[in-house]
């Protein structure tokens, strides 16, 4: 394995290959993805952003989500200038496929937060209470 190359799913073998379930949890699967997109739906951030917006999550973990979900080709990193460069990480073209995805699922979220735990005041930092698009 080159260790140049982004850890991510393309270096992964499928565990259920022709199975198009596996393919979408390799790809979106986890703790932070869907949440991860849902945020760059909103718009461009950069890695500190990010990290102040998920409070929990820590930097390792965060940009391991990223670099799979770059190497899925759902997010891309922008480099913005010269080293060291303020990088800014946005949705791709095809990243923006998986958006009505995250949005049924922030609406079941929704939905099952209020049947389990009434209208909870959501935390303001990990707040996901806004529609996409």
């Amino acid at each position: 394995m080159d260790k140049k190359a982004p850890a991510g799913n393309l270096s992964r073998p499928n565990p259920l290959p022709g199975c198009p379930m596996a393919a979408a949890f390799a790809a979106i699967g986890g703790k932070w993805k869907l949440t991860l997109v849902y945020w760059l739906a909103h718009g461009e951030t950069h890695f500190a952003g990010l990290r102040r917006r998920g409070a929990p999550i820590t930097s390792k973990v965060l940009a391991e989500q990223l670099r799979e979900l770059e190497a899925d080709g759902l997010v891309e990193r922008v480099e913005t200038g010269p080293v060291p460069a303020r990088v800014l990480y946005r949705l791709t073209p095809y990243g923006t496929t998986v958006l009505p995805v995250v949005e049924g699922v922030r609406v079941w979220g929704e939905a099952h937060l209020e049947r389990t735990h009434g209208r909870a005041a959501p935390d303001a930092a990990m707040s996901c209470t806004t529609a996409i698009g």
